[in-house]
């Protein structure tokens, strides 16, 4: 093992989850549904603290893994989340509830994003995770900032893909998608970016005041 692998190895071990996040990720595992790392759950929920979010819209609940993270940091937060799988959304919710989320503060929509996102309201998150379809990870980045709040910050999990982004040979759809989003991001005068090497890889957005 590299002297990298040890560290990434290190980051996520070293992160203790909550049981009823460890116990969503194992239900997430067992319905093939990949979870985000400890490391990037750990690492989001820092950013929501550090906003002190009141709202936040995750794309992709999978069975509640981040969203979970994203309001340990946030506790107050209302969390919207978007799936197209409803039944991965009623496990997020019985996991949400379990963990003692208040009822009102989950808010689930069932549906394609490509179809929701562009009839929801701009500048209104204070953080915006997207983890859903890969393929269409540019499309719903440039949603994300038109949701966000002046100030929000979007975040990508996934964004070193399996560390296929890294190696320029590497030339498929997901991992050029990924390779071209963190060099047009990395280069707008209207956000600051940055990605962290943790996990799987978490591209960090943060959208400027003015």
């Amino acid at each position: 093992m590299s002297d990298k692998d040890l560290n990434w190895k290190y980051v996520d071990d070293i992160v203790g989850e909550p049981e009823t996040i460890a116990k969503a990720r194992q239900q997430s595992l067992e319905l093939g549904i990949e979870p985000i790392a400890p490391a990037i759950g750990a690492q989001s929920a820092v950013i929501a603290a550090a906003h002190a979010a009141t709202a936040i819209v995750e794309i992709g609940t999978g069975v509640g893994v981040s969203g979970l993270w994203l309001l340990r940091g946030a506790p107050d937060a209302t969390l919207t989340s978007i799936d197209s799988e409803v039944d991965h959304q009623q496990h997020a919710r019985t996991n949400l509830l379990d963990a003692g989320v208040a009822a009102n503060r989950i808010r689930l929509i069932a549906g394609r994003a490509s179809e929701v996102l562009p009839r929801m309201n701009e500048n209104s998150y204070d953080v915006v995770f997207i983890d859903a379809d890969p393929q269409s990870v540019i499309e719903y980045v440039e949603h994300g900032l038109r949701l966000a709040k002046p100030g929000g910050t979007v975040l990508v999990p996934h964004a070193l893909w399996r560390g296929r982004v890294a190696d320029p040979a590497q030339r498929d759809e997901v991992a050029s998608g990924f390779r071209s989003l963190i060099s047009e991001i990395s280069g707008s005068s209207a956000v600051l970016s940055a990605v962290s090497p943790a996990g799987d890889g978490l591209l960090q957005i943060s959208k400027l005041l003015s």
